[in-house]
């Protein structure tokens, strides 16, 4: 958070409908884009079976990839209940980083989150980016819009029905699956990045959403070698996610 200060961010609580959602952002310019970065999971579980009170990243990768985004109009969007101590007031509910973290109301703050924002300051178009879980919301977000010119996800949890099979843990069943949706936003640019050392959410997982969505992995899917799910994604965002909006203009779709 003190790199996000010095870098002239601003924090506040947002209402979002069911939920007050913490938030940072560097507007300077209105009516241009508005990139939005989704958070991750933060710390869902304390053992394999027992979940969190409080589900606020230790390690925000979300954060650092947001704060090292080079787009002059950012948002970076906590997930319900994360941050502020916001766990503890109600409706949070430990569901809501469990078993109902895709649910409909969770991914509704979201997109309501994303329209305050947007009309704040009276931006045309919205680009989505997500890390881990996050990068599952972002998809589940985009199919509720009509504004979405980009996704782009990290690591991302895009077929919750298959990670939970492949980990042997309980299914969400309180939540959206994103691979259900998958032909749905088949139109956006987007690409999916995974870590070949990622054994949190396989390469497996985003091979399967884009099979939902008939996208040509080769177009829309990167295994990056050596990376896994937290290392080491923020280190060269900078340079990567500006190839990554330069291919995507220049081939939106396949």
């Amino acid at each position: 958070m003190s790199q996000a200060a010095k870098q002239n961010w601003r924090s506040r609580i947002t209402k979002a409908e069911p939920f007050d959602l913490f938030t940072l952002a560097r507007t300077p310019n209105s009516g241009d884009a508005l990139t939005v970065y989704i958070e991750g999971d933060g710390r869902a579980f304390l053992t394999r079976t027992q979940a969190s009170p409080d589900p606020t990243p230790q390690r925000p990768v979300g954060l650092r990839l947001a704060l090292a985004d080079p787009a002059p109009n950012v948002l970076y969007l906590a997930r319900p209940c994360q941050y502020a101590k916001l766990a503890s007031k109600p409706p949070c509910n430990p569901r809501y980083w469990t078993t109902a973290r895709f649910s409909p109301e969770v991914i509704g703050a979201l997109s309501g989150a994303i329209d305050s924002a947007k009309a704040a300051l009276q931006f045309q178009s919205v680009e989505l980016v997500g890390y881990s879980g996050g990068g599952g919301a972002a998809a589940l977000v985009a199919a509720r819009r009509s504004d979405v010119v980009r996704l782009i996800t990290i690591a991302a949890n895009l077929d919750t029905d298959l990670w939970t099979r492949s980990l042997a843990v309980s299914a969400m069943k309180l939540s959206r699956n994103p691979a259900t949706i998958a032909a749905a936003i088949r139109h956006i640019p987007q690409m999916h990045l995974a870590g070949s050392d990622d054994d949190i959410v396989t390469p497996e997982i985003g091979l399967s959403f884009l099979k939902s969505a008939n996208l040509s992995a080769a177009a829309h899917f990167k295994i990056i070698d050596g990376y896994s799910h937290t290392c080491c994604w923020h280190e060269d965002w900078r340079r990567r996610i500006e190839r990554i909006r330069a291919a995507l203009t220049v081939a939106p779709g396949s």
